[in-house]
């Protein structure tokens, strides 16, 4: 079974330095009205920008976005499909 990835972003502690963005531009982007960073939309759950489910392909891009957070706002988990 493949698994995917739920990866949340604590939106309200983003510190807008787009560390996510330049390491995974395939997950992560920003969003032009609070600067903030957001999921880009062809991953988000359910549309909420917060929240979103990733193919297994970019495990290690998310991971290391979420490392390389400075607040650390970025959480991975694994799921089954």
């Amino acid at each position: 079974m493949p698994k995917k990835l739920k990866v949340k972003i604590d939106r309200d502690q983003c510190i807008s330095d787009m560390v996510c963005v330049s390491l995974c531009p395939d997950v992560f982007e920003m969003n032009d009205e609070d600067g903030r960073a957001q999921i880009v939309e062809k991953f988000r759950v359910e549309g909420k920008i917060g929240e979103g489910l990733v193919p297994e392909e970019l495990e290690d891009c998310v991971k290391s976005a979420a490392e390389a957070c400075p607040v650390q706002i970025i959480s991975v988990e694994e799921v089954e499909e």
